[in-house]
């Protein structure tokens, strides 16, 4: 079986994690990793490392003809049973693969949960007859897609999933107050997400600025991540006067350290397919308070596995804030809930769900 899986990014976000989980528990089960991905990029530093086989293809966009060229190549030359499309320019690529003769099965994986565009030439790219298969990482994704697709014959959901291996052995651990020597007195409240526009950064500053004003100023806010929008987040700070309470670690390797040393996550996202940090705060025993965004309400459960607000309530996602820190005994049931819940979450079984699927597809 020959899967050759495309990753189109040049950095390193969550897609790009979910890719790396999928291949290695792939190739644990004897399927040899075989990867396309943009050259000089975070994905092929991944592969280098991992001695797996890969080639370069640019995926600038989805009109890149010479990609599609070289990808169509790819397939014969390698014998591809399936191409695996895991972003939105991959999946552009491998459509105008097919529309220059590359007749290879697809999987593609859709992790956003925007609209498709609703015209003849959206819909053909998402339903042409060699994509077996729509995997979406949600049931918001899922119903998202087949509003306009209308094909649930397509359509399936697989969960992304996280390694809980990789937070176990720092569940409690101190790393931000040892690393920025902050009291045990104060509340660490963070997210690990970019700072991309979806994850609305400035209703994260806003929560912090209604909570410092209304609430408790024993705390520190941590931003940990790189992005886009990072000076203009920086500003937002400023402007409300906020700065002493803000930390922002840019872009860290040890994300399996840092997590687990919040007191609190929060996630005050726009959109979101499912939101894979908030499961890695589950399993580092971090209690979550998050927004209605997409596919998050299948993780947080309010008052169950985190607490939940509507989408850029700064006012309400404080308050959250504020009863998780007042009320423990609420607290440590929702950790307990969470931590439980994100078991269910792994890349064994996220990548046996794969394989069941690579199966079904294969043309012999």
């Amino acid at each position: 079986m020959n899967i050759l899986h495309l990753s189109s990014e040049s950095s390193w976000r969550g897609g790009e994690q979910q890719i790396k989980y999928l291949i290695e528990e792939l190739e644990a089960m004897g399927i040899k990793p075989i990867v396309a991905c943009k050259p000089e990029s975070a994905f092929e530093s991944v592969c280098i490392e991992k001695d797996w086989e890969h080639y370069p293809l640019e995926m600038n966009n989805s009109m890149d003809i010479k990609s599609a060229f070289r990808l169509k190549k790819l397939c014969k030359q390698l014998s591809i049973d399936i191409v695996h499309a895991h972003s939105s320019h991959s999946h552009g690529t491998i459509y105008l693969s097919y529309l220059l003769g590359n007749k290879t099965n697809v999987i593609l994986t859709r992790r956003v949960d925007f609209e498709l565009k609703d015209n003849l030439i959206s819909k053909h790219k998402y339903s042409f007859p060699k994509i077996k298969k729509i995997v979406c990482v949600s049931q918001a994704v899922k119903t998202i897609v087949l509003e306009t697709l209308h094909k649930p014959e397509l359509c399936t959901t697989i969960y992304d999933s996280i390694d809980h291996k990789k937070f176990s052995l720092y569940i409690g651990n101190d790393y931000l107050r040892k690393e920025y020597k902050i009291a045990n007195d104060i509340t660490l409240i963070g997210n690990t997400s970019a700072i991309a526009p979806h994850k609305d950064y400035f209703t994260f500053v806003n929560t912090a600025h209604y909570y410092i004003k209304n609430f408790d100023q024993k705390v520190k806010f941590f931003i940990i991540g790189k992005g886009e929008l990072e000076s203009e987040v920086k500003n937002h700070i400023k402007n409300l006067g906020i700065e002493d309470y803000f930390i922002l670690t840019g872009f860290v390797k040890n994300i399996e350290e840092v997590l687990p040393s919040l007191d609190v996550f929060l996630m005050s996202s726009k959109t979101e397919g499912l939101g894979t940090s908030v499961i890695d705060a589950f399993a580092s025993k971090v209690p979550v308070v998050a927004t209605r965004a997409g596919g998050i309400p299948e993780l947080v459960k309010d008052q169950e596995t985190g607490l939940l607000a509507k989408v850029g309530d700064f006012q309400s996602l404080a308050n959250k804030l504020f009863q998780l820190k007042n009320e423990h005994q609420m607290r440590e049931k929702i950790i307990h809930t969470a931590y439980e819940y994100a078991l269910e979450f792994n890349t064994k079984r996220m990548a046996e769900e794969y394989l069941k699927l690579y199966k079904a597809n294969i043309e012999n």
